[in-house]
């Protein structure tokens, strides 16, 4: 066995053990991620302007979706930039010795800041250095495991993004229990402090207990890659659009509504994500940790969901499935708006992260069915801009009805209730949307190919 797969053992089974210490990187990115959303939206809404702003709940909604442009700008830039880079330490590992401290740095200021202007600064510059470095820790795992075992490896580095996830949403508690007596703006801030001291613990650990190859190449070596790099990278010219693909009427129709379809869902599931520490801690008098945890049910339901989402989709078909799971979340979420009974909030919550695994799990092999086998990477890109655009509108969108519904009631205060009308007017149109989508039902795309794109595309 090649000795820069560090994730492999000689007999090429994963090296367990190495693929836990690979995942620390990527801890480090969930818990700050899982913080930030958690606990950002409320700190912008009491902050003074913002609050006295006509529109703030819009505000607030822009000013969420930064990370999601950056994302879409800069990780793939910068996931290009270190698969050239060639230094002592490796390709990924000079994006993590700068980014992390550095984020680790301003993160610990955001909850302290009570200036509008230094806090969209420091927003701003610790989102975009999380972009340079979260595609390079992504790629530390594939680079270290050959590729007939990455999907297992890849379940070892998502079950250390887990562990991230629970660190991030436990913390509030922790810092309860140690500190009992802590008025909640100290929780917060400690909870930030918190964060910083777990994300620069796992950099600690990438760096002296993973081991990255020495990637400084000769001269050859660079044209060689470079050739390479343009072959499997056509020019815009050659790369096509959906009309010069020789898809049929039917399956050009299906292709669009499914990607419509896609738009809608992320725009309803972002929203929450965005927007329910708000919801809990306006409306059901939650703290903030308490509604983070709650919500984190919600990510960790559509984990459990995921296994039996694909064998129910291979069952009895992708498109069942997918349907089935937003007609589901949508009673659950048009339920409880209507009958307000809080015990059904966490059967909505838990029951709709499940059903959202039926839809996430099984859209994306819809896609490239439609597409076929040689069409896999242009269709893959079509899936994402449709999720990534919803991630960058939707919180906007949301933002905009909170302040509509703000101007309509007498007191002039935000309904927070309406998220759940929104989201399941969402998964409505996504539903609508679905039942003209005719193709993609065939597997003739293997599950290998399908973990290795969302490998190479998620978290």
């Amino acid at each position: 066995m090649d000795n820069k797969f560090f994730c492999a053992k000689p007999n090429g089974k994963l090296h367990y053990p190495h693929t836990m210490l690979t995942g620390f990187g990527f801890m480090a990115v969930q818990i700050a991620w899982i913080i930030y959303n958690a606990y950002v939206p409320l700190i912008l809404r009491e902050n003074s302007t913002i609050a006295n702003l006509a529109w703030s709940s819009t505000a607030v909604g822009i000013i969420m979706v930064i990370d999601n442009i950056f994302g879409v700008v800069f990780q793939p830039l910068f996931g290009r930039i270190s698969d050239r880079t060639h230094t002592r330490f490796g390709k990924r590992k000079p994006f993590l010795m700068y980014g992390i401290p550095l984020c680790a740095l301003l993160f610990i200021f955001i909850p302290r800041i009570q200036v509008l202007g230094i806090l969209m600064l420091d927003i701003i510059v610790f989102n975009f250095l999380m972009s340079t470095w979260r595609s390079p820790v992504v790629a530390m795992m594939p680079d270290f495991t050959p590729s007939e075992i990455r999907g297992e490896g890849n379940a070892i580095i998502n079950i250390m993004g887990g562990i991230g996830v629970v660190l991030g949403t436990v913390a509030g508690k922790i810092i309860t229990f140690i500190a009992p007596n802590a008025t909640e703006a100290q929780i917060r801030d400690n909870v930030f402090i918190f964060g910083s001291i777990v994300m620069v613990v796992c950099l600690l650990v990438v760096l002296f207990f993973v081991k990255e190859p020495d990637s400084r190449i000769t001269k050859e070596e660079s044209l060689r890659i470079k050739a390479d790099y343009e072959k499997a990278n056509p020019t815009s010219d050659e790369k096509q659009s959906i009309k010069s693909m020789g898809l049929t009427k039917g399956e050009k129709k299906s292709l669009i509504f499914m990607l419509i379809a896609l738009f809608f869902n992320s725009n309803a599931t972002d929203s929450i994500n965005t927007y329910f520490t708000s919801f809990a801690t306006t409306e059901l008098g939650f703290s903030s940790a308490d509604a983070s945890l709650v919500i984190t049910l919600f990510a960790a339901a559509t984990v459990i969901g995921a296994l039996p989402a694909g064998k129910l989709g291979q069952k009895f078909g992708r498109k069942k499935t997918i349907m089935s799971g937003w007609i589901g979340v949508l009673v659950l979420f048009l339920t409880y708006a209507l009958t307000k009974w809080n015990p059904l909030l966490y059967i909505a919550i838990v029951c709709g992260g499940i059903l959202i695994a039926f839809v996430t799990i099984n859209t994306l092999p819809l896609v490239l069915e439609i597409g076929g086998l040689d069409r896999v990477g242009t269709f893959t890109g079509y899936y994402y801009t449709a999720t990534f655009s919803a991630s960058i509108v939707g919180p906007v969108l949301v933002g905009g009805m909170f302040d509509l519904t703000k101007l309509m009631t007498p007191d002039g205060q935000v309904n927070y209730w309406s998220l759940f009308i929104y989201c399941p007017i969402c998964f409505a149109l996504a539903l609508l949307c679905m039942s003209q989508v005719k193709h993609g039902e065939t597997q003739t795309i293997s599950k290998e190919t399908i973990d290795k794109i969302k490998e190479e595309n998620e978290d």
